[in-house]
């Protein structure tokens, strides 16, 4: 996929420690390197990005604990809830590997048949569908997270990114 990637450094502005033990959420000021790359998802590198088409985001924190890694979309929702839907809806938008063309048929076959991922496809018709550049992108991450707190307890988060 096309794509672009950023080294910097991600600032905790505000605590978390309610939601997570992870150490460098803790205390507001923590500087860490982190990466990011951003990329198209359904269409390949040769192709304009002038086509409708998610964008994509991985985040690399480089913790002292270790790599914290999370991916998302530029749209605050996914296409499938059921994870075994994965390989279906890939293959109803890449394109055909004998044409190297996009096939509305297996596209809209698949659409039709997943009521759960019209949310999707109305911000894929949407200005966000084709988004002017990577500054204007938005980004969530693809599901909900499951942070532990100090005291055991599970939160759910679900990232943004502004």
């Amino acid at each position: 996929a096309r794509g672009a990637g950023a080294h910097g450094k991600f600032v905790t502005k505000k605590s978390m420690k309610k939601y997570t033990m992870a150490k460098f959420l803790q205390e507001e000021g923590t500087e860490t390197e982190v990466f990011a790359r951003f990329s198209t998802v359904i269409h390949g590198q040769h192709s304009p990005e002038t086509l409708r088409d998610p964008r994509g985001f991985s985040v690399k924190f480089y913790t002292e604990e270790g790599n914290y890694d999370f991916v998302g979309n530029n749209l605050p929702v996914f296409f499938i809830r059921d994870a075994i839907k994965f390989p279906d809806v890939i293959h109803s938008l890449k394109p055909d590997p004998r044409t190297n063309i996009q096939d509305g048929n297996r596209y809209w076959d698949f659409f039709s048949l997943t009521p759960e991922a019209t949310t999707m496809i109305m911000y894929l018709f949407s200005d966000e569908g084709m988004p002017a550049s990577y500054r204007e992108i938005r980004g969530s991450s693809v599901h909900a997270f499951k942070w532990i707190n100090e005291e055991g307890k599970t939160v759910y988060v679900k990232l943004r990114w502004v």
